[in-house]
């Protein structure tokens, strides 16, 4: 390679920013909800911060769904102040699609919307779910799978994000902070 192609691509991979890592603060964002309500990661701080990467036609989101794990243990953690966001980054969705999912689905918390991609590949999400668990100083504590159970047969799954944030309240580290995420590839356009 000559010394002007390196040199560009030297800058470009330094302006590019790398993927959210464990035991790092987590990358800053700003995004909108299905119903244009922005989150500020900045404006979080001081409370725990779970991101979950969606899409309602992944079959492992919708096992997940149809099971309530996520929602019930978004509505647990958020009895202790835990602020879970879910994300979609498929290029193809839109808040009128996030927010009939919604209504079906039955559950509360934001869904922000990253049809372009720029939050998912901020954190590096690869799948759906991918998880993500930011302690109130806004530092990545854990990053994988939200349990141990991709095929859905487990009796008694061990849920890693669960247990990450009872780890982040009392004050202790996740164990295992960072887990193989598995499901669907997020569907970046």
């Amino acid at each position: 390679m000559n010394g002007s192609i390196v040199s560009i691509l030297t800058l470009l991979l330094a302006a590019t920013p790398s993927p959210a890592t464990v035991g790092k603060p987590a990358p800053d964002f700003s995004a909108v909800d299905e119903t244009g309500a922005t989150y500020e990661l900045a404006k979080l701080r001081g409370q725990a911060v779970v991101l979950e990467w969606t899409n309602p036609d992944c079959p492992f989101v919708e096992r997940h769904y149809s099971a309530d794990t996520m929602e019930k243990l978004a509505k647990t953690l958020g009895a202790s102040d835990v602020v879970w966001l879910a994300v979609n980054s498929t290029h193809s969705n839109t808040p009128a699609d996030t927010k009939a999912w919604k209504a079906a689905q039955g559950f509360a918390y934001p869904t922000l919307q990253d049809a372009d991609g720029t939050l998912g590949h901020l954190y590096g999400a690869r799948t759906t779910p991918h998880v993500f668990v930011i302690d109130g100083q806004g530092v990545l504590r854990y990053a994988g799978a939200i349990d141990d159970d991709p095929n859905g047969k487990a009796a008694a799954p061990v849920n890693y994000v669960g247990n990450a944030v009872a780890a982040l309240l009392a004050s202790g580290a996740p164990d295992p902070s960072e887990t193989k995420p598995y499901g669907c590839s997020v569907k970046y356009k």
